[in-house]
């Protein structure tokens, strides 16, 4: 047996086809496989030289799916590894690599290969697209876009390798012909016109299936005398069917420059674009591609970039030429998405703001019980990005000191069919709860329209995120006089700017023992924690409620345009 492995670098340097063939045949048994010395064998076999890359992902296969039915999983991963690296054109390393990349994927897991095989897409789709397939091209960059921004990556898991690098993971997207076909830029006619002097500011809502966080923005223009409102709902008539396949007919339009489906845009979206002054796009997701198709004339365009979006592959369709205005709801966000898509950063590049979420914080403050002291309070549950589990540590940390303190839980419930990987974390987040909740030491309150209610019980108010943007129900609790606790959010922890900058520092803690330890001291004593609380509760209005914040968009909406103003960080 060692002397046939040894052998098929030197006959497949001489090219004996047949020969080759017969190895694979003999030597890829699971009795064979069970050796160390065989497995090793072929790893060091797969990686010689001279073997023809449609030979070598042949015998890699068969080496694979023999290792993986001998029990060595890991021995198969390096096996693959050792024939990629020998692997020269990039349509075989997606044969190989393409299919255990969608495995792991389908699976929850973040794939090993994903950035050599999406890198293979995007090198396939280039030659494509300089052969003149446009079509076949688009399929793949559209295959190579599903994988950098697959959900799995970056809204599944605790980590994403998007947040931890943002320029390296996505610098071949970046540098690939397709990739910067569809950023180049198409530009306006003319510049946005200033607001008008002589009537009210036309102000037009882009709106759809998440109006979450227009409510007070919308509501104070509809009721302001300088403004005139109206909203256009993208999910209703005719401008639903612009949202169908989207993507591939936005990157069609992209790669060509037009399209009858951007002819079709423009025609419907020219009266408004005519009548509005300034149009405020939030979320920047298909609909804001579709906008950007269509020259906007002088109308003014304001996208706002939520962090859902930046670990989507929506902004990079935009054609940001054509957007005047970007607002961020904080300076971490902002870094991020400057980092995601260069585009954002230079002089060319639409002015940048950071504005906090439009908050009425003053209904929260209320009396808190005094048994409310022990309570910890977590709002918002339903997502894997908002790991629950976290809170557990944490309150498993304090009751090793003394067994008040008590979890409520507000909001629904993880929903395990979104996926493998979700179902995982929740299976484990249930084992978490097996031995507290039957003894009413977590609660789960479910979801509510009364969140002001609902806080009155909680004393101490977590964000235990592995990232947020901003937090709301975090800033709300602390508002109802619920002392803050705020985890420092992994995917932005080792930056320049998050949540440690974002909020003051002693609010922000590293470890669930860190969160005890700062638990523990403010709520030692009553008066101690009511006058932390009231503190906090202070803090959070004067510096984010809306009757703060709307003067910032007050600034934005009917301020003078400074159109030297690119305030990127």
């Amino acid at each position: 047996m060692a002397n046939m492995l040894n052998a098929v670098g030197g006959k497949a340097r001489r090219g004996t086809r047949a020969a080759l063939a017969g190895l694979i045949r003999g030597v890829t048994s699971r009795r064979v496989m069970r050796s160390g010395a065989a497995r090793h064998a072929w790893h060091a076999a797969l990686s010689v030289p001279g073997i023809p890359d449609r030979r070598r992902v042949a015998l890699a296969k068969r080496v694979q799916a023999s290792m993986t039915r001998a029990g060595h999983p890991s021995s198969a991963a390096a096996a693959t590894d050792s024939a990629t690296r020998r692997l020269r054109d990039s349509r075989a390393k997606l044969e190989l690599l393409g299919p255990l990349t969608d495995a792991e994927l389908a699976d929850g897991r973040i794939p090993r290969h994903l950035e050599t095989v999406a890198a293979a897409e995007l090198a396939n789709a280039d030659a494509l697209y300089l052969a003149g397939r446009v079509g076949q091209a688009i399929t793949s960059l559209n295959r190579a876009m599903n994988l950098l921004f697959h959900r799995v990556l970056h809204y599944d898991n605790l980590s994403s390798p998007l947040a931890d690098d943002p320029e390296s993971f996505l610098r071949p997207f970046h540098r690939s012909a397709v990739g910067q076909r569809i950023a180049a830029p198409r530009g306006r006619r003319e510049p946005a016109a200033p607001p008008p002097g002589d009537r009210p500011l036309r102000l037009l809502f882009f709106t759809g299936v998440n109006d979450n966080f227009l409510g007070e923005i919308r509501d104070r223009y509809e009721n302001h005398p300088g403004v005139e409102v109206r909203c256009l709902d993208f999910t209703d008539g005719p401008l639903r069917e612009l949202l169908n396949n989207s993507r591939r007919r936005l990157l069609l339009h992209g790669m060509n420059r037009e399209s009858e489906y951007g002819d079709h845009a423009a025609d419907l979206l020219r009266p408004h674009l005519d009548w509005a002054d300034t149009v405020f796009v939030d979320w920047c997701v298909s609909a804001a591609g579709v906008l950007s198709m269509v020259d906007p004339g002088t109308t003014r365009i304001v996208h706002r970039l939520h962090s859902f979006e930046a670990f989507s592959v929506w902004p990079h369709l935009v054609d940001f030429s054509r957007v005047d205005d970007i607002v961020f709801v904080s300076e971490h966000l902002r870094d991020l998405g400057v980092a995601v898509v260069p585009r954002l950063a230079g002089p060319d590049a639409p002015r940048t703001h950071v504005i906090s979420n439009a908050m009425d914080l003053r209904r929260f403050p209320a009396e808190k019980s005094t048994q409310a002291r022990f309570n910890l309070g977590l709002v918002g549950i339903s997502a894997v990005a908002k790991d629950p589990r976290w809170a557990v540590e944490v309150l498993r940390a304090l009751r090793r000191h003394d067994d008040r303190y008590r979890l409520l839980l507000v909001g629904s419930d993880i929903n395990p069919e979104q996926g493998p990987g979700i179902r995982r974390y929740r299976d484990a987040f249930e084992a978490d709860l097996a031995d507290l909740e039957p003894e009413g030491i977590v609660r789960r309150l479910g979801q509510t329209s009364d969140v002001p209610a609902a806080l009155t019980d909680v004393g101490v108010i977590l964000s235990t995120s592995a990232r947020e943007s901003f937090h709301c129900a975090l800033v709300e609790g602390a508002a109802s006089g619920a002392v803050p606790v705020v985890r420092n959010w992994p995917f932005f922890a080792g930056k320049a700017r998050g949540a440690h900058t974002l909020f003051p520092v002693d609010w922000v803690v590293d470890t669930p023992e860190q969160a005890a330890t700062r638990i523990l001291a403010v709520t030692s004593d009553e008066e101690v924690w009511r006058k932390a609380g009231r503190a906090a509760s202070a803090y959070v209005l004067e510096t984010w409620d809306w009757t703060v914040v709307r003067q910032d968009f007050d600034r934005l909406f009917l301020g003078p345009i400074d159109r030297e103003d690119h305030a990127t960080p």
